[in-house]
């Protein structure tokens, strides 16, 4: 047999130096692994309600024809975001989750000798993109502990970072896993103050949740500034997140680039019909909001009762400093068989992220972290 070679040396530079993204812990390992039955997982932002049973009976439908490749335009799902969303079905582009319009945008657009900007305590796939390119990733500290929106997007610090390399700035609103917010006008002013030849990606994955007033209609801004491109997602209010369906909506000739990377087929029969179903039920979306609202309010109140401080939210999760090293909490709370998010790779090792559950899932959630608060009670 030969000798396999360094394939690590092989690889494309951007790509030696990526670190695979860990998702959430799935609720079948953990009971695998600590020998617990009926995990409850509220790690990975997904709608406790599940999709709308008219997206499942939508999926169920098109089983039959899944010998067959989906329609690779995604026509109808594209005309009906359109509708919907007020724009042109050429503004669209269809990816496999919003995380694919990330990284289309960063294979269209950014090269090793190009630049891209993001926030600290961002999304980790905006890093990940940009390395996978051999582009420059330029992180902007995020905002201090004490700011009313902690370890959210410092727009001015992001702005100092542009230069004359700059191709891609990475914004999310609502930003995951702070769950902070930018409001319209600050949001505004920093895309006006941006180059034209600076795309701005405008992530809002958790948009349809928002219930801030000051919150930005950001797709009425599309006509002004042609260099804006917002993604968003199946996966979160509409529950989908197993079907792997997002989309972006830019000017036209943006969407006509991605196309030319997006690859072929990439949203599957089954995700676009449920995501043309999902689209039609409204009162699902209300609902999801309103179990959101009480839940947001519930961890909450749990987190002040146990002496403990959140920050603020407009999503469906809660980022909570547990006073200590959080790991510890989050090993106990896998033994009472609670899965929720540790982010210590966003630099934040004293932080959990609860992903708001229902009623009950919340209170389980808190009574094991109590818990596990109190068996790690004298750790730093």
């Amino acid at each position: 047999m030969r000798t396999a070679p360094n394939f690590a040396r092989l690889a494309a530079r951007g790509v030696r130096a990526l670190t695979p993204y860990v998702p959430g812990k799935p609720a079948e390992e953990l009971e695998r692994e600590y020998g617990v039955r009926h995990a409850l997982k509220l790690a990975s932002n997904e709608n406790p309600l599940g999709p709308s049973p008219l997206a499942i009976e939508a999926a169920r439908a098109v089983l039959a024809e899944v010998a067959l490749y989906p329609d690779g335009s995604g026509f109808r799902l594209r005309r009906a975001l359109a509708d919907q969303l007020n724009v042109e079905a050429g503004q669209i582009t269809l990816g496999n989750g919003s995380n694919d319009l990330l990284v289309l945008l960063a294979e269209a657009f950014l090269t090793p000798r190009t630049e891209a900007v993001f926030s600290q305590f961002g999304f980790l796939v905006y890093g990940l993109a940009v390395a996978a390119t051999g582009a420059r990733a330029r992180m902007a500290p995020g905002l201090p502990a004490g700011h009313a929106q902690p370890y959210g997007h410092d727009l001015d610090a992001m702005r100092a970072m542009v230069g004359p390399r700059t191709r891609l700035v990475y914004v999310a609103n609502p930003n995951n896993p702070t769950g902070t917010w930018l409001e319209a006008d600050a949001l505004q002013s920093f895309i006006a103050s941006l180059p034209p030849r600076v795309i701005v990606v405008l992530d809002e994955a958790y948009c349809e949740y928002v219930e801030e007033p000051g919150y930005p209609k950001a797709l009425s801004w599309l006509a002004v500034y042609p260099n804006l491109v917002v993604t968003r997602t199946f996966s979160k209010i509409h529950g989908l997140a197993g079907l792997r369906v997002g989309y972006a909506i830019s000017h036209p000739r943006v969407a006509e680039l991605l196309n030319r990377v997006r690859q072929p087929f990439n949203v599957n029969a089954l995700g676009q019909a449920a995501a043309l179903a999902s689209l039609a039920d409204a009162d699902h979306m209300a609902r999801s909001r309103t179990i959101n609202r009480h839940g947001l309010r519930q961890l909450r109140d749990g987190f002040v009762a146990n002496g403990l401080r959140s920050s603020p939210s407009v999503a469906n999760f809660v980022l909570v400093d547990c006073g200590r090293a959080a790991a510890g909490v989050y090993e106990h709370m896998l033994r009472a068989g609670v899965i929720v998010r540790p982010v210590a790779n966003y630099g934040l090792p004293r932080h959990l992220r609860f992903t708001v559950g229902l009623s009950d899932q919340n209170t389980r959630a808190l009574d094991a972290l109590r818990a596990a608060l109190v068996a790690t009670e004298g750790d730093t």
